[in-house]
């Protein structure tokens, strides 16, 4: 992308290269700038998923050309790890250098980057295969500090904060396309019991019709760091 940015200035007098800065927008809409193109990325990506992200559709949402874009993102790829990025940031209480309430600490974190996934869909699939951003790093050392100042050896933090993630990417991804009706679960439910001499577990703890998500996952939560508190 940065030989089709040569390109394009090439085409120009030197007089009339444009700044980063000073990209004009069309009249009647904000001035061009990264944050603006990144809010925006992220409400097209609620709104049409990862495959409905194109430059020219968010060049349109801006009211821009798709050319002034590259003045301040590479290619859309960078608009993805950007826009990953921002939805992840963590405004949680100021980070102390030793914690009163380790598990309450963790809890918070976790619970906070659940429920950021769930606000925006698309980020679960993304956050796999994308450079991990300034934002989810200070997510991970935070963690990890409140790990080690709990006690966890170094030896098993790794582990610790990995447990951790798939658990959090796991419950988040499930909750978002496991979504049933009552309708669909009670269906289900009848299903089970027809069949019950082949699932008499599953039938008799009716897991079909349990949709508390959000006890579900703190309490499985505190199942890991329970194993963690005792090592």
């Amino acid at each position: 992308m940065a030989a089709k940015r040569s390109g394009a200035q090439s085409k120009r007098s030197p007089g009339k290269i444009a700044s980063a800065q000073s990209v004009q927008a069309p009249r009647n809409e904000p001035a061009l700038s990264l944050e603006r193109i990144v809010a925006t990325a992220v409400e097209l990506l609620d709104a049409q998923g990862v495959d409905g992200l194109t430059m020219r559709r968010l060049a349109d949402r801006l009211g821009s050309g798709a050319m002034s874009l590259y003045w301040h993102v590479d290619n859309k790829e960078k608009v993805f790890d950007l826009a990953l990025d921002s939805v992840l940031e963590y405004r949680g209480s100021p980070e102390t250098a030793v914690s009163k309430d380790w598990r309450g600490e963790v809890v918070h974190m976790l619970e906070d980057w659940r429920a950021s996934m769930l606000r925006h869909p698309w980020s679960p699939s993304l956050l796999p295969r994308r450079a991990l951003g300034p934002n989810i790093l200070a997510r991970l050392e935070r963690l990890t500090k409140i790990l080690s100042g709990a006690g966890v050896a170094d030896a098993d933090l790794n582990v610790a904060i990995w447990s951790l993630w798939n658990y959090v990417m796991g419950a988040t991804v499930t909750r978002a396309n496991f979504d049933l009706s009552e309708e669909d679960r009670a269906a289900a439910q009848q299903n089970l019991t027809a069949l019950n001499e082949h699932y008499p577990a599953i039938e008799r703890s009716r897991l079909l019709l349990d949709n508390d998500w959000d006890g579900a996952f703190r309490k499985g939560l505190d199942f890991l760091l329970d194993g963690l508190a005792s090592r």
